[in-house]
């Protein structure tokens, strides 16, 4: 308890004495001696050399070792991998992305991810052997043991043990997830969300998905099917996502909406009405405090996000906040790199 106590003063506060941890802590200067110097012993923090012309005998400091391991996040998604490598401060030090074919078999699709992540990590600089966890997002109902228990998208992807393929990268413990809770997590970690705590993320492109934040806590649900209201085919998520292009690329009927194009304009309206009712199950059910949509569309900014939060209100008792994702192609890694340094923290840390 004293160990712990005083690391995670010491990540907190970054740099510190002696003196400030034993105040921080409440312990003796004694124990906070000797729990430093076992930390330094493992590898964990480093004593930080006094300044050049200090006078006297100067406080001892310490700092936490923020390059003493790394964790590693990926999306293993339809059409593209994306890896990124965190120290634990969490902070990225590289990030991959390679193209993959939606028709690719599980196999092949595996072996890229394995491909992307091991050479991020070397690209990094960092040795494989201090990759302490890694946590890959993808789309489908994941269960908690990291399998894939259902996969309507993925050729041969319903029953992939993700988590014990990606376990076997580096050897080490490995999670999985799916694509859209882990980007919820990206965005209250360090996105729009960081001033909420119920959040529904609603993933928004070539295919849907929706996330869900309880108290600033992932909400996966009995078997992680929680939030995939997308599969219900009455919402009609998917026949509006294919109405939308059908007579183009998103991108250009959003340019076209955006430049005041009647039929591009009543397209978006239309899509838009259905991501609402959906959405308004999600929100009706939870009353969130905030709606953060992301993906592919979310780039198109208010020429979505308005059509959606005047049909949301027509649906909502009370309509929550719509705000669109910080992140564009990162953020289902960066919220593998949260969930794998959360695993980090809890089982080798002991925070």
């Amino acid at each position: 308890m004293n160990t712990q106590a005083t690391l995670r003063a010491l990540r907190r506060e970054g740099v510190s004495t002696l003196t400030r941890l034993g105040r921080i802590t409440g312990l003796s200067r004694q124990t906070v001696e000797t729990v430093l110097d076992e930390l330094k012993d493992r590898g964990w923090i480093r004593e930080i050399p006094p300044d050049e012309g200090v006078m006297g005998r100067p406080a001892r400091r310490f700092g936490f070792r923020a390059d003493a391991g790394y964790v590693v996040g990926a999306e293993v998604g339809g059409e593209k991998i994306v890896v990124s490598v965190a120290d634990l401060n969490g902070e990225v030090v590289a990030c991959e992305q390679v193209a993959v074919s939606e028709d690719a078999a599980a196999p092949e699709r595996l072996e890229a991810a394995r491909r992307t992540a091991l050479a991020c990590v070397d690209g990094a600089g960092v040795s494989r052997a201090r990759v302490l966890a890694v946590s890959a997002g993808t789309p489908g109902i994941v269960d908690r043991s990291g399998r894939v228990s259902l996969s309507l998208t993925l050729p041969g992807w319903t029953g992939v043990d993700l988590a014990g393929l990606a376990g076997r990268w580096f050897g080490g413990p490995a999670l999985a997830a799916n694509d859209a809770n882990l980007a919820a997590l990206a965005e209250h970690w360090r996105g729009s969300a960081q001033h909420a705590s119920d959040v529904v993320y609603i993933l928004v492109g070539h295919r849907p998905g929706a996330g869900i934040l309880i108290g600033g806590r992932l909400h996966a649900g009995r078997s992680g099917a929680a939030g995939e209201i997308g599969t219900l085919r009455q919402v009609g998520w998917e026949d509006a996502a294919r109405e939308l292009v059908k007579e183009g690329g998103a991108a250009e009927v959003f340019a076209a909406a955006r430049a005041g194009d009647a039929g591009a304009l009543r397209r978006v309206d239309h899509y838009a009405e259905n991501l609402a009712i959906g959405a308004s199950a999600l929100v009706l059910s939870l009353d969130p405090e905030l709606l953060v949509i992301g993906g592919g569309y979310s780039r198109a900014g208010d020429v979505l996000l308005g059509p959606l939060r005047r049909h949301l209100a027509e649906l909502c008792v009370s309509a929550p906040e719509v705000v669109a994702s910080t992140f564009s192609a990162e953020s289902v890694a960066l919220g593998g790199v949260r969930l794998a340094l959360d695993h980090v923290e809890r089982e080798v840390l002991g925070l």
